[in-house]
């Protein structure tokens, strides 16, 4: 009997791959019976990335649905394990030390046993804490390669990182392909160099489908050393999420891998049961095209889970593109071609931005700079005309090193710009916050819960917290789902909202910080604020820092983009304009509460 190859099945990855939302608690604890029947899994992925954001957004409490969620696998015997991004945690910008101490306290209590860590920039400094902290809360810690396909992505590249970590005590490595791209020789060639230095150390493997790859990955780096793969069930598997458990198992068993046995009775039950989901309310944010390979992922190596949002961006600024089109006396151009330019702008723009592995949230910075290179270039204006706040700081070196080196001309455009490079720790440019949150809860009247819980959510997701409280996110979630159910034709069977939607209210915001400036449109048009790695483009939440002199927003005109440029730096308190909203000159648009 050949070596045991033991399954991971990435049901939070699987959905949050294919669309917007997670099961709820109620069908989490309905399924996971089922997935324990089905007896090939040794672990399950059920929380972290945005999972726990999401249920704020339900108006649901992720506590609750960790908890609830990991107790039957516990009580099975399987491992359960969650997805963090180093420096960032669980959200799209940079967390406080403290915070990101709490979590994994937090997340172990509440059943979480294996922490995946990944820096998307690959920086062993953004890991060293996880590792650290993710050890000291009794958790295995397994830290995640961000896997791509380029010049300077070699093995010896990867291993410099592997030793780094392994030196900070980190328990299993996963190569984390999660645009697909990974090649199988070299997946296999770095796989067999980890477990020839490192044979203590296990190694996972989480494949997406995207470009077609992963299938031939998952076999070379099995016959290579690794112990688990990732894999999904129907009606999830394929398209750009994960292989289905099924083919990889088969795939496996005839090399001669030694493999669990799967009890195809309860697979069908929880295939019918996520098509349960699917159908209840989730098929609604799902977007079709995840249901499908695409060979065009190959060249610009950008994670399939992004189509949607890409698409998303470019249905936004389509009708403009091509106004400023007719408007030069050229050819309208339709979706099809606005994806394919965009794609070949992808790879245009990645080299010179020094190569960063094309993962949350580094691959949006990459393909919020192409979209704005091309919707420049499309209006006759030059490239790099348009950089946004968030791409800036990944290029100035504030989020980590880049794997390559920066093209001549954005040095040069820094340079011109007055930026300077931060060749710092990243973690010491934020302090610690903690105590100002616990402050705060206790100003509001809120308990910080079972083990500091709802102090860690509140401090890592501050803005989703208070809609979460005030009831105002499950009302916002009944409306988006009336109009989703609305928009298909479906029937509306959910009751009507009872509280009703916050509109800011000038007033009040003023009284409740009345140190706070306003940010004023400068120009009339169509506002553009920074990005939303989970989605399309949205605006900003709330506790997001911003510079004074530098681009906050962009406001779009017809003649291209006007900066929208805060006066003081601080931290934004107030959000009073949507994505793609027409505003007039000297609309406000958001309250900044000043640094002190």
């Amino acid at each position: 009997m050949g070596r045991e190859i033991k399954f991971s099945l990435v049901y939070r990855d699987m959905w949050q791959s294919s669309g917007r939302y997670v099961p709820t608690v109620t069908q989490l604890k309905e399924v996971a019976p089922a997935i324990i029947d089905m007896g090939c899994f040794d672990r399950v992925e059920t929380n972290g990335g945005a999972f726990e954001q999401v249920n704020l957004l339900f108006g649901e409490n992720p506590n609750r649905a960790v908890r609830e969620w990991t107790a039957p696998f516990h009580k099975a015997g399987i491992q359960t394990h969650m997805l963090e991004r180093g420096l960032n945690a669980l959200r799209m910008n940079p967390v406080p030390a403290d915070v990101r101490e709490l979590m994994y306290k937090v997340k172990k209590a509440q059943g979480t046993d294996i922490s995946r860590s990944f820096c998307g920039l690959n920086d062993h400094r953004n890991l060293r804490l996880s590792v650290e902290y993710a050890k000291k809360a009794g958790m295995i810690s397994q830290v995640a390669l961000s896997i791509t396909n380029s010049p300077v992505h070699t093995v010896e590249y990867y291993m410099g990182v592997v030793d780094k970590v392994v030196e900070y005590g980190c328990d299993e490595i996963c190569l984390k392909d999660m645009a697909g791209v990974g090649r199988p020789t070299f997946l296999a060639e770095l796989t067999l160099r980890i477990k020839k230095k490192y044979p203590h150390v296990a190694v996972q493997y989480h494949g997406h489908c995207g470009p077609g790859f992963s299938p031939a990955s998952m076999l070379e780096v099995a016959r290579a050393g690794a112990d688990y793969l990732d894999v999904a069930v129907e009606p999830l598997s394929w398209g750009k999420v994960h292989p289905d458990v099924i083919t990889i198992r088969e795939m496996l068993k005839a090399d001669g891998f030694q493999v669990k046995d799967l009890n195809m009775d309860a697979y069908m039950q929880v295939r019918s049961l996520t098509q349960k989901f699917i159908d209840d309310f989730l098929g609604y944010w799902i977007d079709p095209n995840n249901s499908h390979m695409s060979s065009l992922l190959v060249g610009c190596g950008l994670p399939g889970g992004m189509m949607g949002s890409m698409m998303a961006d470019l249905k936004g600024f389509h009708g403009a593109i091509n106004a400023s089109l007719r408007a030069q006396g050229k050819s309208e151009l339709s979706l099809d071609q606005l994806m394919v330019m965009l794609f070949q702008e992808v790879e245009y723009v990645w080299p010179r931005l020094g190569y960063p592995p094309l993962v949350t949230p580094f691959s949006q910075y990459v393909k919020n700079t192409a979209l704005m290179n091309l919707m420049n270039i499309l209006k006759g204006q030059p490239r790099w005309t348009t950089i946004d706040k968030d791409t800036w700081n990944m290029i100035l070196g504030r989020m980590g090193t880049l794997p390559g080196e920066l093209a001549p001309e954005i040095v040069e455009l820094a340079k011109q710009k007055g930026l300077e490079f931060y060749t710092g720790n990243p973690q010491d440019a934020f302090p610690n916050e903690l105590d100002k949150f616990r402050t705060m809860m206790k100003e509001e009247g809120w308990d910080c819960g079972q083990d500091d819980e709802e102090l860690f959510e509140f401090a890592m997701h501050e803005r989703q917290y208070r809609d979460y409280r005030s009831g105002a996110a499950k009302e916002r979630f009944k409306a988006d789902l009336e109009a989703a159910k609305a928009k298909a034709g479906a029937p509306i069977v959910i009751e009507r909202p009872v509280v009703e939607m916050p509109k800011y209210d000038v007033d009040e915001i003023v009284r409740k910080y009345p140190d706070a400036v306003p940010v004023q449109a400068p120009v009339k048009g169509q506002l553009m604020w920074q990005v939303d790695v989970d989605d399309a483009s949205t605006a900003p939440v709330a506790g997001t820092e911003v510079n004074a002199g530098e681009a906050m927003s962009y406001v779009q005109t017809y003649y291209g983009f006007e900066e929208v440029v805060p006066a003081v730096s601080g931290r934004i308190v107030a959000v009073c304009a949507k994505q793609g909203d027409r505003v007039v000159k000297g609309e406000i648009l958001a309250f900044i509460q000043k640094n002190q």
